[in-house]
Order: C-alpha cells, then structure tokens, then sequence
C-alpha cells in the first residue's frame, strides 16, 4: 500500500485584518491549518467520523483502528481505498476475517470530533477496558531533552500555522526518527502509529514526545502501540497518570528545554 497524495492542501492561506491594540489596523495574509471531516468505513460499515488535516490519511486509518482495538497489526488490514468526497475524504478499509467481528462490537451511531474513543461507548466498563502491560522505559531523561530539543524543526505544518500538534518517534538517545502533525493532537498520535505499523517500525527502547497535554486517550494509544514512554509539553490528567500506573507505562510530562516532570 502507498499513502495516497494530499487531496486537500494540509495549510491554505487567507486574508485577515490585524488589529492592534491601539486600534491600527492592517491586511494581512496568514497560512492557515486545513481541517476536514474524514470518515472511516470497515468492511463496508461506516464506523467514525474524525475531523483532520487532510495529510497521510492512511496512516491516520490504521492509527485510529489500532487504538480502537479494531486491529492488532497493520497485516490485519487486507484493502484500503481512499476517496474525496464532498466536503472531505471517504477512508474503506477491508479487515481480516479474523477481527472482522470486532466491528460490530463497537460499531458508532454518531459522528466523532477527534480520535478519542468514546462516542459511541455506551458503558462505563467500554470506557476504560483493561490495557496490556506497557513495554517497560530504561532509557535517560537526556534523551527527552534532547530531542524536546530538536522538535521545532521537524514540524513544518506547524511552523506555517502556529495551529497544529505533532507526534514525534525517537530512540533511545533522542534523535528524532519520525513525525506527523494534525490539528488534533489524537489524530497526530494516531498518524505516527499507523506509519510505524505500515512501515513494521518499532520503538526499540525509544519513545513518544507530543505537542500536547497528557489525557489519558494518549496514554491508552501508547500503551496499545507497545511504546516503552510517552513525554508530553503540557501537563497531565489525574486519568492519565492513573491509566499510566496501571499499565505500567512511563509519563514524562510538562517537558521544557529546562525541566520536566516524571511520574
């Protein structure tokens, strides 16, 4: 399979009126985050709407359905068809027979804002289902800093808007190996699992760092994706730092070039 080209540009630029604070104003034109609906149907099933940055849409896919638990490897999808739509891109994918079922388990009623893994959940016991063990983190603090260090420049989308998260991959001595940027910070995640997945990356004793705060959705998408740590710039949720004990993953939050706060 190859990720199909952009069918929207991921930025667009617009004309705004800058106003100063002393009333002054000015024409400008500002690079802006393009974010459309993107619906993912399994096996003929429409199952979730997420709105997203129309780039590597078939990472973003196989991300979202890892953290779904819809599918174990990226082998478990046999066919992928990326469509454009009116007014955004259509995602079919053909599961395995053998996770075939899953999708009717939690198959949605209702249209998704972001990757997140509720809507559509009706009970408390859905919500928070076990997780796995974590891979366990034996790495050095250095590493994060390092490449907390480094992110800036590996995030061009962001750099245009000044409105898009990022994911970054990186090993175990920081270096920054791979990233994808959404404007929602679930979607970004989802989009640097699915790409290692396709690809049959692994973390390797490296880890996750996230332009974003540590929600506990986060955490469940590390876990699920076998990644040994998970760094975020903001702080976290008290489910967060709850899900992360009890998978025994490693959270490293409020990363600053400085600092920043081991759990």
């Amino acid at each position: 399979m190859t990720d199909l080209a952009p069918t929207f540009s991921p930025t667009a630029a617009s004309g705004f009126t800058r106003v100063a604070a002393g009333g002054e104003r000015s024409a400008i034109d500002r690079t802006v985050a393009e974010e459309v609906p993107i619906a993912i149907e399994c096996n003929g099933i429409a199952y979730a709407v997420l709105m997203a940055t129309p780039d590597a849409i078939e990472d973003l896919a196989f991300g979202f359905l890892l953290g779904e638990r819809l599918i174990d490897a990226a082998t478990d999808v046999r066919g992928v068809d990326v469509h454009r739509g009116e007014p955004g891109i259509v995602v079919r994918l053909a599961l395995a027979k053998r996770v075939a079922e899953r999708i009717g388990d939690r198959v949605r009623h209702r249209n998704s804002d972001a990757s997140c893994g509720l809507c559509g959940v009706e009970t408390l016991a859905q919500a928070l289902r076990p997780l796995p063990q974590a891979a366990r983190w034996d790495g050095s603090d250095a590493a994060i800093f390092r490449a907390y260090a480094a992110l800036r420049d590996h995030q061009p989308f962001n750099a245009a808007t000044g409105a898009v998260h990022g994911a970054a991959a990186c090993t175990r001595d920081g270096t920054i190996c791979l990233v994808r940027e959404d404007v929602g910070r679930h979607n970004a995640f989802d989009k640097l699992i699915g790409a290692m997945a396709r690809t049959r990356q692994d973390w390797d004793g490296g880890f996750a760092l996230l332009t974003s705060r540590c929600s506990y959705e986060l955490v469940e998408k590390a876990v699920l994706a076998r990644c040994p740590l998970l760094a975020t710039i903001s702080a976290p949720t008290r489910l967060a730092v709850d899900r992360a004990g009890e998978a025994g993953l490693a959270l490293r939050t409020l990363v600053r070039a400085d600092a920043l706060l081991a759990t």
